[in-house]
C-alpha cells in the first residue's frame, strides 16, 4: 500500500486542474445506473483515461468518466462506471478512486450496484439498502504493508455501512412509496454467475443479494474513515429451485427501469446531509 499515496496525489492534481472544489460526497454508479448524472449540475467531466492511475472500465454499460459538480445541493464526485476484479485488476487499484475522493475532501461514499436476489421475499426491481456485507472475493484491498496516513492497520468493521444512513434511506423509501429492504450483500469474484449449490450456500450464510463489486470500495472507504451508504437493485432472482438462465440485456433493462427509484433515494439521502 505504500505506493498508493503518490498515485493519489497525482490523481488529485489532475482532477483539481479541472475542478477545484471540496466534495462532500463521492458516488459510485453500478450497472445500468448511470443516469443519476442527469441530476448533477455538472462543472467538470473527466474521462478515466485523463486521470493518472485510474483504470479503464470494460464492463457492459459502464461509461467510464468522473463527473464533478453539485448533486442535491452538495458538491460531489460521481463515478459513472466502476472497475471490477473480474476485469483482471488488483483491488488496490480498483479502490484508488475512493482514496482520491477522500483526499479531495469527501466524507461520505454512496455505492450502488445491480445484484442477484436470493431472498424469496424480494422481487426483481426491488432496492436493497445494504446494512452489512460478506467478502468472498478471496482478496482484500488492504493486504500489504499498511500506510498509516491512509488508515489504520486493522480497521474496525462493526458498522461498515452507517446505520444512521440505512435508517434514513428506508425512511425516505417509505415516504416515497418505494419498495426497499434492508439486507446483506455478498461479493464474489465472478465473472461467471453462481451455481444452484453456490446460491444455496450464500443464502445459508446470511446473504440476501450477491454481486461482483462494492465490497472492496467499502473496505477502502472504512479504512479511510468515510461514512458509507450502499444500494443494490435486484436485477435477477437467484432462487436455486426455480433458477432461470441469466440474460445480461434483461438485467440491464431491469436496472434501468429501477434507476429512477434509486435516484430518489440517493437524492433524498444527500439532501438531508444539509439539515
Amino acid at each position: 500500500m505504500l505506493h498508493l499515496r503518490a498515485q493519489i496525489e497525482e490523481a488529485v492534481a489532475a482532477i483539481k486542474s479541472h475542478w477545484n472544489k471540496v466534495p462532500h460526497a463521492g458516488v459510485i454508479l453500478g450497472t445500468g445506473l448511470g443516469s443519476l448524472v442527469e441530476q448533477i449540475d455538472v462543472e467538470a467531466e473527466i474521462e478515466y483515461g485523463e486521470i493518472p492511475h485510474f483504470l479503464k472500465s470494460t464492463a457492459t454499460s459502464h461509461r467510464g468518466r468522473l463527473v464533478c459538480g453539485t448533486l442535491a445541493g452538495l458538491p460531489a464526485m460521481v463515478m459513472e462506471g466502476r472497475f471490477h476484479m473480474y476485469e483482471g485488476y488488483p483491488l488496490q487499484q480498483i479502490t484508488l478512486p475512493v482514496r482520491v475522493m477522500k483526499a479531495m475532501g469527501a466524507e461520505l461514499l454512496v455505492v450502488s450496484n445491480a445484484a442477484g436476489g436470493m431472498n424469496p421475499h424480494h422481487q426483481c426491481g426491488d432496492i436493497v439498502v445494504i446494512e452489512d456485507h460478506i467478502n468472498l472475493m478471496g482478496d482484500n484491498p488492504l493486504i500489504g504493508i499498511n500506510d498509516d496516513q491512509l488508515g489504520p492497520r486493522f480497521p474496525d468493521m462493526s458498522q461498515p455501512y452507517s446505520l444512521e444512513l440505512v435508517d434514513r434511506a428506508l425512511r425516505i423509501a417509505r415516504r416515497e412509496d418505494i419498495v426497499a429492504h434492508k439486507g446483506v450483500f455478498v461479493a464474489v469474484a465472478g465473472p461467471n454467475l453462481e451455481t444452484r449449490a453456490e446460491y444455496r450456500f450464500l443464502r445459508l450464510i446470511g446473504a440476501d443479494v450477491v454481486g461482483m463489486s462494492t465490497v472492496p470500495e467499502v473496505i477502502a472507504a472504512v479504512h479511510a474513515g468515510m461514512r458509507v451508504v450502499g444500494f443494490s437493485i435486484i436485477t435477477d432472482m437467484c432462487l436455486p429451485d426455480a433458477l432461470e438462465e441469466a440474460n445480461v440485456e434483461k438485467i440491464i433493462a431491469i436496472a434501468n427501469d429501477a434507476e429512477p427509484r434509486l435516484r430518489q433515494l440517493v437524492m433524498g439521502v444527500l439532501a438531508e446531509e444539509q439539515a
